[in-house]
C-alpha cells in the first residue's frame, strides 16, 4: 500500500493522538507540543508561499517577529488585551510583507531566496538596535500579559496547548478551502510553470504578492500567540535559524497540510526524544535527513495530483486558455 493511500488513517490517528496527549503528558512534554503547534502554524503559513506557489522564501521569521512585536508594543505600552492585538499583528506583518515583497517579487529561485535571507537579518538588526525606540533593543520587551478569552485567563500549559492546536485546526480548514478555490488553482499553475500560467491569463505578479501577504498575515498572528506564551520577546528569538527550521519543515512535508503536521512533529519533537543521546542526537538526526533526501526527495506527503475539468468541444467553441483555468478542479 502506498503512503498516499494512508492519508485518512494517518489523519484520524493524528487527531486522536492530539486529543489524548494532554492526558498522558507531563508539563515538559506539553510545552514541547505547544512549540510543535507554533511551528506547525508557521509552516502552514509558509506553505502558502513555498508549497503552493513555489516561491523560495527563507525570511519567514521576519513576519513572525513583526507580529510578535506588534502585540508586545500594543499590550505593554497601550494596554490592549493580547487576543485583540492578533488581527492587528497579522495586518502589520502583511503590510510589511507587501512593502518588502513588491520590489523583489519578479526574482526567481536562488536569487529570491538570498534576498529573503537579507530581509530577516535586516529585521533582526533593526530590533536589536531599537530603531523605532519601541523594541527595547537587545533586552527585548518584558511583561506581556497572558491572553483572556471570554473572561477566562489562559496561563497554564494545557490551556496554551488547546489554544495553539485549535488555531492549527482552523488554519487547516481555511487553507484547505483556499487550496480548492480559484486562488489556490492559480498558485498551483504558478508553481508548475509561471510563464505558462501568465499565458493562460493568470496575473502572476499579483498572485505571488497575494501569497506573500496571506502567509505573512498568518505568521503575524502566530507571533501573537508566541508573545503571549513567553511573556517576553527578544531579537534572538527571530534569527535566521528560525527561518531555516520553518523552511525545512515545509520542504520535508512535500507541500501538503498533513505532511506539514508530521514534519513539524519530526523536526521539533524528534530532537527532544533523542535528548538523552546528547552527544549523538544531531548526528542521528542529520543521517535521517540525508536518508530522507535520497529515498524520498518529493517529501513525506506531497499534495495529490490535480485534474482539471475542461469544457467539452472547447476548441470548436473558441474557448480561450484564460477561460479554461477558471474551470473547477478536483484531486485524484
Amino acid at each position: 500500500m502506498k503512503l498516499q493511500d494512508l492519508r485518512t488513517p494517518i489523519s484520524v490517528g493524528l487527531a486522536i493522538v492530539l486529543l489524548v496527549l494532554p492526558l498522558v503528558c507531563n508539563a515538559y512534554w506539553l510545552d514541547v507540543c505547544v512549540s510543535i503547534g507554533l511551528y506547525a502554524l508557521l509552516a502552514l503559513s509558509l506553505n502558502v508561499i513555498l508549497g503552493q506557489a513555489g516561491i523560495f522564501h527563507m525570511g519567514h521569521a521576519a513576519f513572525f517577529a513583526v507580529g510578535a512585536y506588534t502585540t508586545a508594543v500594543l499590550n505593554t505600552l497601550y494596554h490592549w488585551p493580547v487576543l485583540w492585538t492578533m488581527p492587528l499583528a497579522g495586518v502589520a506583518a502583511a503590510l510589511f510583507a507587501m512593502a518588502v515583497a513588491r520590489p523583489i517579487i519578479h526574482l526567481r529561485g536562488d536569487y529570491l531566496l538570498i534576498v529573503t535571507i537579507g530581509i530577516v537579518e535586516i529585521v533582526r538588526i533593526a530590533l536589536l538596535n531599537d530603531v523605532a525606540g519601541l523594541t527595547g533593543g537587545s533586552n527585548g520587551i518584558f511583561g506581556i500579559a497572558r491572553p483572556t478569552l471570554f473572561g477566562f485567563r489562559i496561563s497554564k500549559g494545557v490551556q496554551f496547548y488547546y489554544l495553539v492546536w485549535c488555531m492549527v485546526g482552523v488554519s487547516l480548514l481555511l487553507f484547505r478551502c483556499l487550496w480548492q478555490s480559484r486562488f489556490g488553482r492559480a498558485l498551483n499553475y504558478i508553481k508548475e510553470d509561471d510563464i505558462a500560467a501568465e499565458g493562460c491569463g493568470v496575473n502572476v505578479t499579483r498572485y505571488k504578492l497575494a501569497a506573500f501577504v496571506l502567509g505573512a498575515f498568518w505568521a503575524g498572528m502566530a507571533g501573537t500567540v508566541y508573545a503571549a506564551k513567553m511573556t517576553t520577546i527578544a531579537p534572538e528569538s527571530f534569527n535566521f535559524m528560525e527561518s531555516v527550521i520553518i523552511f525545512a519543515v515545509v520542504i520535508l512535508s512535500g507541500g501538503s497540510q498533513l505532511g506539514v503536521l508530521i514534519s513539524a512533529f519530526l523536526f521539533i519533537g524528534l530532537p527532544e526524544l533523542l535528548r538523552e543521546f546528547h552527544d549523538a542526537r544531531m548526528l542521528i538526526f542529520g543521517f535521517a535527513m540525508m536518508a530522507m533526501m535520497v529515498w524520498r526527495p518529493q517529501g513525506l506527503l506531497p499534495p495529490l495530483r490535480r485534474r482539471y475539468r475542461v469544457a467539452e468541444n472547447s476548441s470548436s467553441q473558441g474557448v480561450s486558455p484564460k477561460d479554461v483555468w477558471n474551470d473547477s478542479a478536483v484531486s485524484e
